[in-house]
This record gives structure tokens, C-alpha cells and sequence, in this order.
């Protein structure tokens, strides 16, 4: 049986680093979005017992350390059975170590996927508790759609739906962020009002202005990126509406309200750079084709 799941990838509108944890994580808050940019995920079973990886994108690790492994065994412990034989091809196409959820999202679709393929009929908030064990992102990637994220991202609730007409996204060639040095940097900054509150407010009113006033990224405002800031510039000179980067980095998204603007930017975006995306927010999270 073979099962094929997209994956997609999130950006954060804003992203607050409130306190680090006893535990060693940090309490967050973050509006999350996502959108349609796609992993696909093809999960075909076997009689070997074994879980095995393989990946279109090189440098990503296909053993036990790559996240949809993991993602497949804590799935067979939560449901108190044997390793069934498994083998799972990632299709990448979101970028790695961007901040957008490529990782996380992948592991997400394994649990999707399972779940169809082996008739387990677990339910959302049941695939939630295994994502929980995966990765921190990994609940919202199940979910999708707009999301407020708090504690280590993990507390999920439902606010006002992000509309626009398109979202450039692009990621330096040149730049990938150590998530922990990130948050060494970001444990560095004086403290400040919680921007993620102000953004549930502005997508309740539906005001494009305070939305894209408001988005804002702690990680932006430690790393100083000096791609990230071009990046940004190029897209506020081709009209996007607000502009910030996603996650820890090193990607950056522009919201538009004109798609005839945003292919403009893509367009220019792509004479400097090798990864630049043209998408849509879409309100729900991984799916079985």
C-alpha cells in the first residue's frame, strides 16, 4: 500500500521569546500561518520490520536521526504495536534550515499517513500528542491554518484567519541559523510588549495595515541579518505590505495584496536568489492525497 501525504510549510507573522524554561526550552508566543508551499511524503509498507528513509535533498540524513523516523516510531509506541516495515521518501521543496517547518511539517505528514494506512483512527488531538513528542512545530503542522502557539508551541488555539492575496517568501543562499545560538541571542535583548498579542487584535479587525505593522520576530530582531534586511528591502520597494522573517531564519516573507506585485518581486527576488517562492495561505495543515 502506498500513501501520499503534502506537507507544508508555516511562516510566523510574529514570534515573541518570553522566558527560558527550567527544562531548557523557551515559552513562546507566535501567530503561525500556513501556506501553500509543499513537502510530499510517500509512505510505502513493507515486510522488513524496519523503517527506512529516503530524500530528493542532499544533506538531509535518511537513518533513524531524520524527524519522519522519529515521527514513525514514537507513532507505533503510541499505538502499542510492533515497527511495521515502512520506507518514506521526502520530496523537498521547502528549504531547510529556514525557519519555515520543513522538518517539522514532514513529521507531521508520517503520523497523517500512518494513521490512513494502518486504520488506527486516531484522532486530531491524538496525532497532536504524538507531534508533541516529535517536535514542537509538529502540532501546528497537523493543523494548519492560522494558529496561536504558546508555552514551547505546542498549546494551539484558533484565531481570526490571515487573508492576502499572495506571500513571496525567500531564503538567503548564503545563510543558516543555528537555532541554539538563536536563542542565546534572543535571551540577550532587553525585554518588550508581546507583539503576538497586538497581531490576535489586528487579524480580529481584519485591517491589513495594523496586521502588516504588526508583524514582528524576536530572531530578526537578535540575528541582524544583513541578507535578511536586503531581502526586505527589495520586497517593501516592490509594495509588499509588511515584511519579516520566519522562524529562526534565515527566511524571509513579504505579504502582498496584489498578486500582479508580488510576481513582480519574485521575479526581481529571483535574479539574486536560487530559493524564492510565490504562495498562498491555506487554511488547513498536512493531507492525504
Amino acid at each position: 500500500m502506498e500513501v501520499k501525504v503534502l506537507a507544508p510549510a508555516k511562516i510566523n507573522l510574529s514570534l515573541d521569546v518570553l522566558s527560558k524554561r527550567a527544562d531548557g526550552y523557551h515559552n513562546i508566543s507566535t501567530v503561525m500561518q500556513a501556506v501553500d508551499l509543499y513537502d510530499t511524503i510517500t509512505i510505502t509498507d513493507n515486510e522488513s520490520g524496519t523503517v527506512t528513509i529516503s530524500c530528493n535533498c542532499e544533506g538531509v540524513p535518511c537513518d533513524d536521526s531524520n524527524i519522519c523516523a522519529k515521527a514513525a516510531y514514537k507513532f507505533f509506541d503510541y499505538c502499542k504495536t510492533d515497527v511495521k516495515g515502512v520506507h518514506i521518501d521526502i520530496d523537498k521543496k521547502i528549504p531547510t534550515q529556514a525557519g519555515l517547518a520543513g522538518g517539522s511539517s514532514d513529521g507531521a505528514a508520517v503520523i497523517l499517513g500512518l494513521n490512513n494506512m494502518f486504520g488506527t483512527m486516531l484522532k486530531p488531538a491524538e496525532m497532536r500528542e504524538i507531534g508533541e513528542k516529535v517536535g514542537a512545530d509538529v502540532p501546528f503542522c497537523l493543523e494548519g491554518g492560522t494558529k496561536l502557539c504558546t508555552g514551547i508551541g505546542t498549546a494551539i488555539k484558533k484565531v481570526a484567519s490571515f487573508r492576502c492575496d499572495s506571500i513571496v517568501i525567500c531564503k538567503p543562499d548564503t545563510v543558516s541559523v543555528s537555532t541554539a545560538d538563536a536563542y542565546k541571542k534572543v535571551d540577550a535583548l532587553n525585554p518588550h510588549a508581546c507583539y503576538t498579542d497586538e497581531m490576535v487584535k489586528a487579524l480580529f479587525s481584519r485591517d491589513m495595515f495594523m496586521i502588516s505593522t504588526t508583524i514582528f520576530n524576536d530572531f530578526e530582531l537578535a540575528l541582524q541579518i544583513p541578507e535578511v534586511n536586503e531581502i526586505k528591502g527589495i520586497m517593501l520597494k516592490s509594495k509588499a505590505r509588511g515584511a519579516g522573517m520566519s522562524g529562526s531564519g534565515s527566511a524571509v516573507f513579504g505579504v502582498f495584496t496584489s498578486s500582479r506585485r508580488a510576481k513582480k518581486c519574485y521575479d526581481k527576488l529571483c535574479e539574486s536568489y536560487k530559493e524564492v517562492f510565490l504562495c498562498k495561505p491555506v487554511s488547513d495543515g498536512c493531507k492525504v492525497l
